[in-house]
C-alpha cells in the first residue's frame, strides 16, 4: 500500500472513528484512483488527472451515483492531505461529481407492514425471534447492522429507551414502543433460553440456533421471504422498515429534527428526504398553514 494511503487509513481508524466497512471503502475509492494513475504519484495528481478518471469510470459504465461516491472518497483523501501538511492547495476543489436524480426509496404501507407480521409463524421456535426482529426494525427505524449488533445490556425497558450503535460507532438513544417491547420480552423470556448460546456471544439480543448474533445477510434473506409470502411485490430489504418508519413519523406530522436524532443522521438534509416521498403530506402542510391556499 502506498504509504499516504496507510496513513489515511489511520487518520480514518483513529481520528475520525469510521467503522471498517466504511474505512474499506475510503481505501477502495483511492487506490482505484491510484491504480489508474500507474507510476504517477498520487499527491502530484492534479485537476485534469482526476477528470480523466471520472471520464475512465463513465467509459466503463460506472453508475452516476456510484461516480458520486468515489469522488467523494477521493475528495476526504486530498482533504486528509491537506490536513496533514503534504499538499497546500486542493485539486479536488473544483472537480464536479456526476449529477445524481433524488432517489425516493420504497416504502411500505402500514397493511402491507402488517401483512409481513401475519406470515411470520409464531408456533415455530425462530418466530418471536422474527416478529421481535420486525417489531425493532419498523418500531426503532433502525438499520440493519444495529438490529443485528443489539444486545441486552442496551436494552432500557423501564425508560422505554433502547441503546444503539450506529455509523462511525456512534451511541444514541432510541425510544421503543411497547409492542416491539412486548415481542421483545416474549422471544427473551421463551425462546431465546432454549438456545445453546456460544461464549462471548451472550450479551447478543438476536441469535441463530447455533448460538451466535444473526447476520446482516440473515436478516435480508428472512425479509425478502417474509415479502413474498405476503404477496408484496415491492423491491424490499431491512432498509425499508427504516424507510417506512421515517416516512409514518412525518407523515404523522413528526418534527423533523426528532426523527433525526432518531434515525442518527449527522445531517438534517439527510432526513429531508422523507418530506418528498407523500405529495399529499405537502399539500397538506401548504393547506394548513399557507394564508392563501
Amino acid at each position: 500500500m502506498d504509504p499516504l494511503i496507510a496513513q489515511f487509513k489511520q487518520y480514518l481508524v483513529f481520528e475520525k472513528g469510521l467503522s471498517p466497512k466504511s474505512v474499506e471503502a475510503y481505501l477502495h475509492d483511492v487506490t482505484l484512483l491510484a491504480n489508474h494513475l500507474g507510476h504517477k504519484a498520487i499527491e502530484t495528481a492534479t485537476l485534469e488527472d482526476l477528470q480523466d478518471f471520472l471520464h475512465h469510470l463513465f467509459e466503463q459504465g460506472t453508475a452516476p451515483r456510484s461516480q458520486a461516491r468515489i469522488v467523494s472518497g477521493i475528495r476526504a483523501f486530498y482533504h486528509f492531505l491537506l490536513y496533514d501538511g503534504t499538499l497546500k492547495e486542493d485539486p479536488t476543489a473544483l472537480l464536479d461529481a456526476p449529477k445524481i436524480g433524488l432517489h425516493l426509496p420504497d416504502v411500505l404501507s402500514v397493511p402491507e407492514i402488517e401483512a409481513i407480521m401475519d406470515v411470520i409463524d409464531l408456533s415455530t421456535p425462530e418466530g418471536h425471534r422474527n416478529r421481535a426482529i420486525v417489531e425493532v426494525m419498523y418500531g426503532c427505524g433502525l438499520r440493519v447492522s444495529e438490529v443485528v449488533t443489539l444486545k441486552l445490556s442496551h436494552l432500557f425497558f423501564d425508560e422505554s429507551f433502547i441503546k444503539v450503535l450506529g455509523k462511525g460507532n456512534k451511541e444514541r438513544f432510541v425510544p421503543i414502543g411497547s409492542m416491539a417491547q412486548k415481542m421483545v420480552k416474549l422471544y427473551v423470556e421463551g425462546a431465546r433460553k432454549k438456545v445453546k448460546i456460544k461464549k462471548g456471544e451472550e450479551d447478543y439480543l438476536f441469535l441463530n440456533r447455533r448460538g451466535s448474533h444473526l447476520s446482516r445477510e440473515m436478516v435480508f434473506m428472512l425479509v425478502k421471504k417474509w415479502a413474498k409470502e405476503a404477496g408484496i411485490e415491492k423491491s424490499i430489504s431491512p432498509h425499508t422498515f427504516r424507510h417506512s418508519f421515517a416516512t409514518h413519523l412525518v407523515e404523522g406530522g413528526a418534527d423533523l429534527r426528532a426523527v433525526q436524532q432518531m434515525l442518527g443522521h449527522e445531517s438534517i438534509t439527510t432526513t429531508e428526504i422523507y418530506t418528498h416521498l407523500d405529495k399529499d403530506y405537502i399539500r397538506s402542510n401548504i393547506a394548513l398553514f399557507h394564508p392563501r391556499y
